[in-house]
């Protein structure tokens, strides 16, 4: 309960502050959009997050809390090392080519899928959300993405 108030209190602080940036003429949305975005969906959880603990509290039962796994810290570490090598072969492979990689290997490092369907379920969600991610930020807002240095896109 308290960490969902305090979660819906961050966001809603958080939230709060985006209110004040300016937005720029030329751009269809301004920079607070997207934090705003989140920032809701945020506060929404913790608000549901608090919700649940009072009722579990008000009914006098224990909120359910699932039994903790042993932490995997070699997990964690490849979570890493993936994440540090998309940032090192972006100025090489580009934004697009880096990031596809990305979304290849780091859901498989967290669940080896074990089917050739499930890699290709992979490969092709990596694909669209590179795609999806490509066309708004680079057709849609504007933004220029970083180009690579051995493939010129």
């Amino acid at each position: 309960m308290y960490t969902g108030l305090a979660v819906l209190a961050a966001s809603l602080a958080l939230f709060w502050m985006t209110l004040g940036l300016e937005r720029h003429p030329m751009l269809p949305v301004g920079p607070g959009f997207y934090p705003r975005i989140v920032l809701g969906v945020t506060a929404a959880f913790g608000l549901g997050i608090a919700i649940a603990g009072f009722v579990a509290r008000r009914r006098g039962g224990p909120v359910a809390v699932p039994a903790a796994q042993p932490p995997n810290h070699g997990l964690v570490a490849a979570a890493f090392g993936i994440f540090a090598a998309y940032i090192l072969a972006m100025p090489w492979l580009g934004f697009r080519v880096a990031t596809f990689l990305f979304l290849l290997a780091m859901p498989a490092a967290l669940e080896r899928p074990r089917t050739r369907r499930r890699w290709l379920l992979v490969a092709a969600i990596a694909l669209v959300a590179t795609v999806v991610v490509y066309f708004v930020f680079e057709r849609y807002l504007h933004v220029l993405l970083p180009r690579g240095r051995w493939t010129g896109f």
